[in-house]
């Protein structure tokens, strides 16, 4: 029997085909066409059910979808997605009537918690915390094996936990979130700002100008030993440990897995937190987790939602 995984964002639709023994068996990507509204959105997540499958329809068990946004998970419905066009869409239902299978509609966030939990480093845990830095941060939590996710479904929002009440404003409203801090998209905003100042830098070099940094030039420009990517990594670390640390002292987990686009910097990233984060630690909660490096890497996305569905059907 398989299981169906979507990866929905708002430029492009990943499907795949998963064993839960073998994993992706196979996986299309086609545009979103978020611009053309909620039922073609669906028509097109159809479409590459139909496409992955060939011929293995009637051997799928159950349909998992990892969205952005608020989600209703108990009925299927997406209350809103930012660069999405739902507001209170049914999309579960929209995908079972015409494929007759259950289909399960999760938080991408935490559809990547339980992508960590059904087939990568966080198996056979039951308490562990599961961070995604990408152009936002997300994340998820279990904790005595359950996926926490608070009264109204909406809870577990790891990246606006507060770590500097007079920094950046965020895109929530807040100040000083950590998704403001050490996203992808502000690490780059850090590294543009300070090459302003000191435009005479690796990063600069390999982006070929301020306006074209993005966060991995920040990385490879340190591999170079470059000042300024020294200065913006030293920035978004010392913010990404303070938010571990307050993980750990509210969840107590047995590990916390960082995955997203970030993460492929590897040790880059990980070594410096793992070497901050106990200065913003109760001495009773050091070395009581491991911070590990997400092993599903670009197939997060579809392992999550796969996952997804089967936690949602147990």
């Amino acid at each position: 029997m398989y299981l169906i995984g979507v990866d929905l964002g708002g430029t492009e639709i990943k499907t795949g085909i998963v064993s839960k023994d073998k994993g992706i068996i196979n996986k299309v990507s086609i545009p979103t066409e978020a611009n053309l509204g909620a039922e073609k959105v669906a028509e097109n997540i159809i479409k590459t059910i139909k496409i992955i499958s060939e011929g293995k329809l009637d051997r799928v068990e159950g349909i998992g979808i990892g969205s952005p946004g608020s989600i209703d998970r108990d009925h299927g419905i997406v209350r809103y997605a930012p660069n999405l066009p739902f507001h209170n869409f049914e999309l579960a239902k929209a995908i079972s009537d015409e494929l007759k299978i259950p289909t399960f509609v999760e938080n991408d966030a935490n559809a990547f918690a339980l992508g960590e939990w059904y087939f990568g480093s966080a198996q056979g845990l039951k308490h562990f915390v599961a961070l995604t830095l990408g152009t936002g941060i997300g994340g998820g939590v279990v904790s005595h094996g359950i996926l926490i996710t608070g009264k109204d479904g909406i809870g577990a929002e790891l990246g606006h936990v507060i770590v500097d009440p007079d920094g950046p404003l965020c895109g929530c409203g807040s100040r000083g979130c950590i998704e403001a801090i050490a996203s992808a998209r502000n690490t780059a905003r850090w590294a543009k700002e300070f090459s302003i100042k000191i435009p005479d830098n690796m990063i600069v070099k390999l982006a070929g100008s301020i306006d074209e940094i993005e966060s991995k030039h920040v990385f490879m420009a340190l591999e170079k030993n470059d000042f300024v990517a020294k200065m913006v990594v030293d920035k978004i670390t010392d913010a990404l440990a303070k938010a571990i640390a307050n993980f750990a002292h509210i969840f107590n987990p047995e590990m916390v897995i960082v995955g997203g686009g970030m993460s492929k910097a590897g040790d880059a990233l990980l070594k410096p937190i793992k070497e901050k984060v106990d200065l913003y630690l109760m001495p009773s909660f050091r070395n009581s987790f491991k911070i590990m490096q997400s092993s599903l890497v670009e197939d997060a996305g579809i392992l999550g939602a796969s996952a997804a569905a089967m936690y949602h059907s147990r």
